[in-house]
């Protein structure tokens, strides 16, 4: 009986870890750039003294949904949408070079080039720092152009260019910020192949339906370990009274 106690333990546990996961990208459903995490487990023996005769529910490394979120027009300059394959580098809180398809841009009070939550934008020698100017201009491959001010409508300078990557799947792990960073820790260098599309934003990979689908999977399957549990304890009492009668 505690045999069976123990697994549905688990399985019970490892529904409510699912629905956080799920709950958490039904929050970000509008969130721009998100990417949706996966949850997944497998059955595990649990090996010791004796034969491995108890199985439990153990999570796996979580997962990223990489699939690329509808692009949506947004008309404002400093809007800008990954094309394809490919991420923005910023500079993470912790100083670490990190990765988002988040291009809601904005300028900092010092003319900072920032992300919609703050973090710098990285270009070809740190963080995008913008001089005064009128207007400022995105190329598809980055390039950040300003109209300084006092120059005519026409004269353009190129004084940085936004560092663009395009790591693989296989390279990148995603933080509790929401961050892509490499498993390794190291930097990734630029890729002149991934292009922005200015005035555009990507919108959330999160597929809503198939989430609330999920979500009430996860709550039947949550239900049914914690009956069989109780199922478990029912039966644990009335061998005890059937011992004691004897």
């Amino acid at each position: 009986m505690d045999r069976a106690l123990y697994l549905s333990m688990t399985g019970a546990s490892q529904a409510m870890q699912a629905q956080t996961i799920h709950a958490n990208n039904l929050a970000n459903a509008s969130t721009t750039g998100f990417q949706a995490d996966l949850a997944q487990a497998r059955s595990m023996a649990v090996y010791g003294p004796g034969m491995p005769s108890r199985v439990y529910s153990m999570t796996e490394n979580p997962g990223t949904d990489f699939t690329r979120g509808p692009l949506q027009q947004t008309g404002n300059s400093l809007d800008m949408a990954v094309k394809g394959e490919g991420y923005i580098a910023v500079l993470a809180p912790d100083g670490s070079e990190a990765y988002t398809r988040a291009g809601d841009l904005q300028l900092g009070v010092f003319g900072e080039l920032l992300t919609g939550s703050g973090l710098p934008v990285l270009g070809n020698n740190g963080p995008v720092v913008l001089p005064p100017h009128e207007n400022v201009e995105f190329g598809a491959d980055g390039t950040v152009s300003v109209r300084e001010l006092g120059q005519g409508a026409q004269v353009l300078a190129a004084i940085d260019r936004i560092k663009l990557v395009n790591p693989q799947p296989q390279e990148l792990v995603k933080g509790t910020d929401g961050l892509m960073r490499r498993v390794d820790g190291g930097e990734t260098p630029a890729d002149a192949q991934v292009e922005l599309a200015s005035g555009y934003l990507e919108g959330s990979n999160v597929n809503v339906v198939d989430s609330m689908v999920e979500m009430i999977s996860l709550a039947r399957n949550y239900e049914m370990n914690v009956k069989f549990m109780q199922t478990v304890q029912q039966n644990s009492e009335s061998s005890a009274r059937l011992l004691q009668i004897q």
